[in-house]
């Protein structure tokens, strides 16, 4: 949520970010600016009546104290609608980019630059899932049958790849000071609606709750029970929010959390695309990481984040490309998002493995989470960044270290937890 006081004093600022990333409703500032001075005089004239009706009360004068009685009662319900309207035109308005993100669509994406070659074959590669089937450790044939399309079972060398990249993500991650955490794959509505995904279409997709599983719904009859759970579509969905309501020490920042848990997505809108193999399902693993920093830290972490995240990829020696995505394809939430590409030969491109981003104080408005200092309480910043998509680097792993006799050669840093070099028929 912004702050209305930063609204307030730079709305054509506030409407610039808002057309750099492509929304729609921006007279919604003038509205809010509107009732905000709404509120704020009635919010006067509660403050004057409450005075009179004490000075009424201290000089024992029953009709004045009366009059003034009837009057709150007309106001203090004025106040409390105007209020709730105005909260409710704030929890619409997403974030405001930051400066330098490029304005307009997906397209305008900008690159920041690239990491190593693609290999040069000396035969045709092939993609991960015929790797996978005729090793026999990507089965999607099976997991259709038991749980529908765009799941998959990983089997064999496929699972021992997969709690390698884990536990290669935990060790460096530990060393950088990062707490491991198992987050709860369930959550509430309301903590989905202070997130900030449901307020607006992001580029993960969750708007109106199409591409959340709702797994848990006792009252039916009820669209906004609270009673309702459901599926993350990400780790940061549940790590974010553990701290709401909640005021952190100073001393205690930045504080760092690195989670692994499963994922789970509709993928509302995209059937038909990017349906082969375990690129684009509606079940899989990341590790994630989540920082919580002062605001004038908040820029450093997020470089420190992106650095993170490269140095994974420059130790698995897998070609990637580093991107900054422009205004109308951020998450509603965030302020800025780096993605890395990774080079798949199979698909002959570049596809998106990580994603690096910061929401400033927006989410933490939302969630009230604030840290205290010597001046009073502040909102913290919040960033949030991948890890390992664990599937997604599968892939690229497959793909990038494949042999001409489909044999797979396992990256050096992954090979104490393997137990081997290769991954064979």
């Amino acid at each position: 949520m912004l702050d209305i006081n930063y609204i307030r004093e730079n709305p054509e600022k506030v409407k610039s970010g808002l057309e750099k990333r492509l929304f729609k409703d921006i007279g919604l500032v003038d509205e809010i600016i509107s009732l905000d001075e709404e509120k704020r005089k009635l919010q006067k004239e509660i403050e004057n009546l409450r005075s009179e009706r004490n000075k009424a009360s201290s000089e024992r004068n029953i009709e004045k104290g009366k009059k003034v009685k009837l009057a709150l009662s007309v106001k203090e319900p004025e106040f409390e609608k105007k209020e709730k309207e105005l909260k409710e035109k704030l929890l619409s308005l997403p974030n405001i980019p930051d400066e330098g993100v490029p304005a307009g669509p997906e397209e305008n994406k900008k690159l920041i630059k690239k990491v190593g070659e693609p290999k040069d074959f000396s035969f045709t590669p092939k993609d991960h899932l015929d790797l996978g089937i005729a090793l026999g450790i990507i089965d999607c044939e099976r997991a259709s049958k038991v749980s529908g399309s765009r799941f998959a079972y990983l089997k064999g060398d496929g699972v021992l790849l997969e709690f390698a990249l884990v536990n290669f993500a935990m060790e460096k991650l530990l060393k950088e000071g990062f707490t491991p955490v198992l987050p709860p794959m369930l959550i509430k509505k309301e903590i989905t609606d202070d997130l900030g995904y449901w307020s607006g279409m992001s580029n993960e997709g969750f708007t109106n709750n199409e591409n959340y599983y709702l797994v848990y719904d006792p009252d039916k009859n009820n669209p906004q029970s609270d009673s309702r759970l459901y599926l993350v579509g990400t780790g940061e969905h549940s790590v974010v929010p553990m701290h709401k309501d909640e005021v952190l020490d100073e001393k205690d920042l930045p504080k760092k959390y690195v989670a692994f848990s499963s994922c789970f997505r509709r993928e509302a809108g995209t059937y038909g695309k990017d349906t082969r193999g375990i690129l684009r399902v509606h079940q899989f693993d990341k590790v994630e990481i989540v920082v919580f920093s002062k605001p004038e830290e908040s820029e450093n972490i997020y470089k420190q984040m992106l650095e993170i995240s490269e140095d994974l990829m420059r130790e698995l020696n897998l070609p990637f490309q580093v991107v900054e995505l422009a205004a109308g394809d951020i998450g509603y939430p965030t302020a800025k998002t780096y993605d890395i590409e990774t080079w798949m030969p199979g698909q002959g491109k570049y596809r998106e493995t990580h994603s690096i981003s910061t929401t400033t104080d927006y989410q933490a408005r939302r969630l009230n989470i604030k840290y205290k200092t010597p001046e009073g309480n502040k909102f913290v910043h919040i960033l949030n960044g991948t890890a390992f998509a664990i599937g997604r680097t599968i892939i690229a792993i497959m793909e990038n270290y494949q042999n001409e006799d489909g044999s797979i050669t396992i990256p050096k840093v992954l090979q104490k937890w393997m137990g081997k070099e290769k991954i064979t028929i």
